[in-house]
């Protein structure tokens, strides 16, 4: 099996197998216990206890000094990209652009740590279960966005200095975002029922039975190549959308109808709170035909162009398959 396969497959395994193990074990989140306690919530206990101060706090708190700190290690892993971009005369032109996307990237999780660390620190308690769900979003495509930049490198055949300086931090701070994430999905995201539909203008389009974890949705545009909706491809779509959005003004909803769409979907960071439906699996079929093999990266060979890694605050598509 192919390493950095086997790397996301073990971070992705554990996390789910202490996840569920440790939900049954019931400790309120404003009880100050030891790290020993804590860490076991997450998957790499021993990294965690290394973070953590070595004093008692609640996961609140933990979870907030953990989120800190990730975001301080971003900053350092910027630097070090910022400092192998310096060498770029002396490196192939496929490393420098994995090096420039993983640059974007960290770019990214730095807003996502942010914002997520605004929104944790602006409370003493329990978040809006919309709110929780947003900042659980944000710290998962981080990761996503770890996985991304390491398959680039490893894809560019970057050379062996680059891949000794870049893949070390790289692991470290991939384990300390997911401390960060069991953290906060321990203190913060509550269990809750599966979505149902509702309908109406302005409307709740998914909702919980919890008036807290209502989405609503303040426009509708419908994407159809045969011309009967607003738009007849994706990007012009994704173009009208309106710019810098909060959550409190509802989700921007794109209607894709059945059909193939050859198209490279560039979502830029100013469209935020976009959710994307199709007609189903194989039925709306988003595809396009770059490759590694054609000196495209990694990052920009993606279907979901250029910014496809979750840079608006959310994204959510369903009912939309990829090729």
């Amino acid at each position: 099996m192919d390493y950095k396969l086997f790397f996301f497959l073990i971070v992705l395994i554990k996390f789910l197998l202490v996840s569920s193990s440790v939900n049954a074990y019931n400790l309120p989140p404003n009880r100050p216990v030891s790290p020993d306690t804590i860490c076991k919530f997450t998957p790499y206990p021993s990294s965690c206890k290394s973070l953590l101060p070595n004093k008692t706090a609640n996961i609140y708190d933990s979870a907030r000094f953990s989120v800190l700190k990730s975001l301080s290690q971003t900053f350092l892993f910027q630097s070090l990209l910022s400092k192998f971009l310096r060498l770029r005369a002396a490196l192939p032109k496929t490393t420098v652009a994995a090096l420039q996307d993983c640059q974007f990237l960290a770019g990214l999780n730095v807003d996502y740590l942010s914002s997520s660390f605004g929104t944790m620190n602006a409370t003493s308690g329990a978040l809006p279960t919309w709110k929780a769900e947003d900042v659980q979003t944000l710290l998962s495509a981080i990761l996503t966005n770890q996985q991304t930049c390491y398959d680039g490198l490893q894809s560019a055949s970057s050379s062996w200095i680059v891949k000794k300086g870049l893949f070390v931090p790289l692991t470290n701070d991939t384990k300390l975002f997911s401390v960060s994430l069991a953290l906060f999905t321990k203190g913060w995201v509550p269990k809750k029922e599966l979505a149902t539909r509702a309908q109406s203008q302005r409307r709740v389009l998914l909702q919980t039975g919890d008036d807290q974890s209502k989405v609503v949705v303040r426009e509708t545009v419908t994407v159809s190549q045969d011309g009967s909706g607003n738009f007849t491809t994706i990007n012009d779509a994704v173009e009208a959308a309106p710019n810098n959005t909060a959550a409190s003004d509802g989700y921007f909803v794109i209607y894709v109808k059945a059909g193939v769409y050859e198209e490279y979907v560039s979502i830029v960071k100013k469209k935020k709170y976009l959710m994307m439906i199709g007609d189903g699996i194989n039925q709306t079929v988003i595809t396009g035909n770059r490759s590694v093999v054609d000196g495209w990266t990694t990052f920009k060979s993606a279907t979901f162009g250029e910014n496809q890694n979750f840079h608006l605050k959310i994204l959510e598509i369903l009912l939309i398959s990829f090729r």
